[in-house]
This record gives structure tokens, C-alpha cells and sequence, in this order.
């Protein structure tokens, strides 16, 4: 007869349950492990043998097959571990069957019978929930699965505290979800030192999440503005921290205890590769941009990025998910980011220095921005000139408002656009606007519109500017409380967007 346990394999953030089915069959001793599986599952029965005999537990001299449901599914990992456990002690009557048939179960066994932590246990709590099955996992994935709350998850240390709790000998309690607190407090806005428009274009970028760059010299605060963005941020909703840590699961980066609150905040290398940005390698992996889903993406030195990878954001900027495409597998990964980049006016980076530019200046800053393409640049919203800042100004204390302060006007805009987009699906900040939903919050007054045509004229807006113009007048009339978009604020979405002498 055969005995069933559950598990899961992995397609992108996406779970699909598995059916682990174990047969004794007459025949001289072996144990199989059959159904596409990888090199990691294959060990799998030398660890089950081995963890067995550390709990004095014998195997019968028969021919064990362990099959792996749907056959033409691979399976990658070493979480296979405890369910190929489970279904071959429930095969010899140790477990009994109905239990563990109406279990989910992943984990890695060590060769003393522990249970080690695994990836993934998020998203397989969310499958287990939709099977409507128990699940269990190891004890430092506990916190981190019962965040779903549908369903039940168990998270024993060992497989001896596994076989206890089937058993009825010592049950375990429910593991409770828990949460990280991360400590944002060491880099406030109050340390930065003059750049007014600077800080006033991350919050404008925070309250609507709008994507920014800032152009500026050699050491004029640019990666110190940008490393302050989480600070002014509003703590992750229970949705969007369920939908972030999936991601994060996935790619290993949740520790015991729990998952976080806070924004995820990622600054790749400008040498990092387009699978490392965007997605791909062995498994399509979610990249850089799907683990900055709902927090901050900083791209520091952005024309240094490779020109292949940097056009490959054009398309994820504007729709918020990627399809990593490869031979073997086409995963979708969510990754609605905030963008900041950061670059220098030109290769030596004093192109505005008349005492210290080089002998091809305005050539060089010319050449230098033209490696970001066009349609590139006209995805930012906010375009930021930062001047150097005098060793004079250094020593003056700091006047400054601190993060604390603008994060209170973030949260109270963000609140706003809650509570206006609560009804429209697929939209929850002003970014995310457009067609009709755009014009009947975003439309100006007259003197606005006025104001808005003659600057489309005489700069020859794109019609992606023009949207982009109207999406950030709105969060700047969020900022103040207004209902109604006017002149003012279409003023000032239009000063972020003309300050950079490239196309609109």
C-alpha cells in the first residue's frame, strides 16, 4: 500500500504542492527517489537513512520507492528531506497515514535526525493554506510561516519532536508569527547639510513613489540622501510585507524570527550583471528589482551600469512586474520599486568646477549622461541638481528637519491615496495612476492647464512627461492637504522635471 506525504516546489513565487508517495515492495533492499529530481533531492535518501538510524529506527529489507507527484515537474533543494521522512515512516507504520496525508511538510534533516532551516517557507505556507492542509517546518521557519494565518503550521526542531507530536506522545503547539524590528534610526535627514531641493524631491519621490536622479559632483551627498529614503517611509502594510517576504523567502534573505515591516532598501554594484538585476540564472531567481518590491532601488554611478542592463528597467519601471524568460523555465516577479540614481555630471565629475573640469568640458557631460537612453530618462519623475556643499557650511549646526518629521507628511499623503485608490484595483499610490483614473484626480485647475500647455509647447513634453507632470503635481497637493491640484504644484512638478538639460 502506499503512503502519501505533501510538499511543495518552487515556480518563481509561486508554490505547487507536490505528492511524495512512498512504496514497500518486495524485492532485494534499495531506496529510490524517482520524478525529476535533482542532485540535492537524489542525497536525499542518504540523509533519511542516516537521520532513521540515529533514532534507532531500522528499515525493512524491501524495496523502497519514493515518487515524486507530477513526474514531470522538476524539483530542486534539500527541503524534500522531511516529506521523502514522513511518507516512508508512515510506509512501515510508525506514522499513521491520515496525518500525515493531511500535512505539507518541508525541511532539510541533518544526519542526527535536526531539522535545519530551508527557503521557501512562506510561499508553502500559502499553498498549504489554499489546499487546505497543515504544514510543517523547521523550528527557525516557524515564525516566519505562520504569518499566513489561514493555516496551521507546526515547526518542530528534530524529526524526533516530528514523530512525538504524529504520534500524540508530545504535541506541538502552533508556532505564532513573529516580527524583525530593524533599527533605521542611525541615518536621519537631519545629518544632511543644505540641499533643500534635494530633500524636498525624496519627499515629493516617498509620498508618491516617484522615481528620482540626482546629478551632482564627487561628494556632494548623493548616496547620503539616498541611503536616508527608508527612514521617511511608511512601515510595510500586512499585504505588501506578505507579498515582499515572499520574494525574500524565496531567495533565502529572511533570518529566524520572523519577517520585517520595514521598506527593503537595495543598492547593487554598477558591475553587477542583468541576471543579478533583473532576474535569471540557474531557476530564474528573482534580481535586484523584485527584492526592492515596494521599497528602494539605488543605483549609484548609473551611467556606469551597463547600457544592456539598464534598458532592460525600462519595461518593469512602468509595469511593475518582470517576466524572466529563460530555456527552462518563465517566471513572472513582481516589482513595483521606487527608483533613485544617482550619477555625476560627467567622467571626471566636476563639469560645473571651472578650476577643476577637464579640457573637454561641456563635451564630456554631453557623452557622459548619453549613455542613459531617452526613453530612460523620461521614466523619472524627479530630476535633482546637487551642488557641492562648502566646507564652511559643514561646521553650522543642523537646521534641517529630521526624518521623523517628514515621515509623518510621507505617511499622512500616503494615507490619503489609500484611501482614494481603495476601490480601484491595481492601484494604491499616485504612480501607479493612469488614463481615466489619472484625469479625474490629477486634472488642474485652469490656471494649471495653462500653465502645463505652454510648458508642453515650448519643451516638447512626451506624452509619458505629461502624465508624469500630473502624477506629481497630485502627491505635492497630497503633501499639503489639498483636494484640488493648482498652479502651484504643477509649477514645481514642472521645475523637477525641466532641471536637467536632457530631453523631457
Amino acid at each position: 500500500m502506499v503512503a502519501r506525504a505533501y510538499t511543495v516546489a518552487f515556480e518563481g513565487v509561486e508554490a505547487r504542492i507536490v505528492e511524495v508517495q512512498c512504496a514497500l515492495t518486495p524485492g532485494l533492499p534499495a531506496f529510490t527517489v524517482v520524478g525529476l529530481a535533482d542532485k540535492a533531492v537524489s542525497e536525499a535518501r542518504e540523509r533519511v537513512r542516516a537521520a532513521l538510524s540515529a533514532l534507532s529506527i531500522a528499515l525493512p529489507s524491501k524495496k523502497i520507492t519514493v515518487n515524486l507527484s507530477p513526474a514531470d515537474l522538476p524539483k530542486e533543494g534539500s527541503h524534500f528531506d522531511l516529506p521523502i521522512a514522513l511518507a516512508l515512516l508512515a510506509a512501515i507504520e510508525i506514522l499513521p497515514r491520515e496525518e500525515v496525508e493531511n500535512t505539507v511538510a518541508l525541511g532539510e534533516l541533518s544526519l542526527d535526525g535536526r531539522l535545519v532551516p530551508v527557503i521557501g517557507a512562506l510561499p508553502a505556507a500559502m499553498a498549504a493554506a489554499a489546499e487546505g492542509r497543515m504544514l510543517m517546518c523547521p523550528k527557525a521557519c516557524g515564525a516566519e510561516a505562520a504569518w499566513v494565518g489561514a493555516t496551521q503550521v507546526i515547526a518542530p526542531a528534530s524529526l524526533t519532536e516530528a514523530i512525538r507530536h504524529y504520534t500524540g506522545q508530545s504535541p506541538l503547539l502552533p508556532a505564532a508569527p513573529g516580527e524583525v524590528v530593524a533599527d533605521t534610526g542611525t541615518r536621519d535627514l537631519r545629518d544632511v547639510k543644505g540641499q533643500e531641493r534635494a530633500r524636498r524631491a525624496l519627499e515629493i519621490a516617498a509620498a508618491g513613489r516617484h522615481h528620482v536622479l540626482m546629478v551632482g559632483s564627487p561628494g556632494s551627498g548623493k548616496s547620503m540622501l539616498a541611503a536616508r529614503m527608508p527612514g521617511i517611509l511608511p512601515p510595510l502594510s500586512a499585504a505588501e510585507a506578505l507579498e515582499t517576504s515572499m520574494i525574500h523567502s524565496l531567495a533565502g534573505l529572511l533570518s529566524e524570527g520572523g519577517i520585517s515591516r520595514t521598506r527593503p532598501y537595495r543598492d547593487p554594484h554598477h558591475t553587477a550583471s542583468m541576471a543579478a538585476i533583473i532576474g535569471g540564472g540557474r531557476g530564474a531567481k528573482p534580481g535586484e528589482i523584485s527584492l526592492a518590491h515596494n521599497g528602494v532601488l539605488f543605483l549609484d554611478e548609473l551611467p556606469e551600469f551597463p547600457r544592456q542592463v539598464l534598458e532592460t528597467l525600462r519595461q518593469p519601471l512602468e509595469t511593475g512586474e518582470v517576466m524572466v524568460a529563460r530555456a527552462n523555465a518563465h517566471i513572472r516577479y513582481p516589482c513595483r520599486f521606487l527608483l533613485v540614481a544617482a550619477a555625476n555630471p560627467c567622467k571626471c565629475g566636476y563639469l560645473a568646477d571651472p578650476a577643476r573640469a577637464c579640457a573637454r568640458v561641456p563635451n564630456c557631460g554631453e557623452d557622459y549622461l548619453g549613455r542613459i537612453s531617452g526613453p530612460l530618462m523620461d521614466r523619472f519623475d524627479l530630476r535633482v541638481e546637487v551642488p557641492p556643499v562648502a566646507y564652511t557650511d559643514l561646521d553650522l549646526p543642523a537646521t534641517g528637519e529630521g526624518s521623523a518629521e517628514v515621515a509623518l507628511r510621507v505617511a499622512a499623503a500616503r494615507h490619503l491615496q489609500t484611501a482614494r485608490y481603495a476601490e480601484v484595483p491595481g492601484v494604491r499610490v499616485n504612480a501607479d495612476t493612469e488614463g481615466a483614473v489619472l484625469e479625474a484626480v490629477a486634472t488642474p485647475d485652469a490656471e494649471g492647464r495653462a500653465l502645463l500647455s505652454t510648458v508642453a509647447q515650448r519643451f516638447g513634453l512626451s506624452a509619458r512627461g505629461y502624465h508624469r507632470v500630473l502624477r506629481v503635481a497630485r502627491t505635492i497637493a497630497d503633501l499639503e492637504g489639498s483636494e484640488a491640484v493648482r498652479k502651484p504644484h504643477v509649477a514645481e512638478a514642472v521645475s523637477f522635471r525641466l532641471t536637467l538639460s536632457v530631453p523631457a
